[in-house]
């Protein structure tokens, strides 16, 4: 899988990792959590409590209370928030998002604070580990912590060709990786952004792929003999 000539294009890779380190642009499919603060963030939104108190003379058990709530960007690249209703965030940055629903949430509150965070970027791992989807659990998770979160890779995965695949598919940038030296792994670029695929290419075992390939074949063979030995039993008989 994903064979390559060479150490691949990596004026194409540097300008993807210079722009993963920027903020992350939302996209449709994202679950946002969006946090709204008063008085430049010393309040939380639903500052006189009143969400909170209706929860509770329903009912509602502690934990549900303190859930996050995740607002699902949907395909049009609108998401449905508290009071200010529906906001076109697809396309923007966080910082961006951050000061959009900033200036709508200033005609409810004084001092308005708002920090949005989306909950579900992932990094796909292939190959030798078996196919994982890993939680990005912050913007600085690196190529170490995808795979040790995936468990890491053991005898069956080729450690010096791993491949780091970003972009289109169509047209993806793709980084050979070497990890079995020092001096492999500091060349490599090592930091990931949301959706990479990561490919740990297995150990070939040439000689169990083959009897794979052949047992099928091993199997009727042996299915005819058997019934041919016990019909020439059968008519001796």
């Amino acid at each position: 899988m994903f064979r390559t000539d060479g150490d691949m294009n990596m004026d194409k890779m540097r300008a993807s990792l210079a722009t993963a380190e920027k903020n992350y642009v939302i996209q449709p499919n994202d679950y946002l959590d969006v946090r709204v603060y008063t008085n430049r963030g010393e309040r939380i939104l639903d500052p006189n409590g009143e969400i909170l108190r209706n929860l509770s003379s329903g009912g509602v058990l502690q934990n549900q209370m303190e859930e996050k709530p995740r607002f699902l960007v949907q395909s049009n690249g609108i998401v449905k928030l508290p009071m200010v209703d529906y906001v076109k965030v697809s396309g923007l940055t966080l910082l961006e998002t951050d000061s959009l629903l900033q200036v709508m949430f200033t005609k409810f509150y004084k001092d308005v604070y708002v920090i949005t965070k989306v909950l579900n970027n992932r990094i796909i791992v292939l190959g030798a580990p078996g196919g994982k989807v890993i939680p990005m659990t912050n913007d600085n998770m690196n190529l170490i912590e995808v795979l040790a979160a995936a468990g890491g890779v053991d005898k069956t995965g080729k450690v010096h060709n791993i491949r780091l695949i970003r972009g289109d598919l169509q047209n993806p940038s793709v980084q050979v990786i070497n990890l079995s030296t020092i001096e492999g792994m500091r060349k490599a670029a090592l930091n990931v952004e949301p959706n990479d695929i990561v490919y740990v290419e297995p150990v070939r075992r040439v000689f169990l792929e083959a009897l794979a390939d052949y047992m099928p074949v091993f199997s009727a063979l042996t299915g005819v003999l058997t019934t041919y030995i016990v019909i020439k039993d059968l008519v001796q008989n």
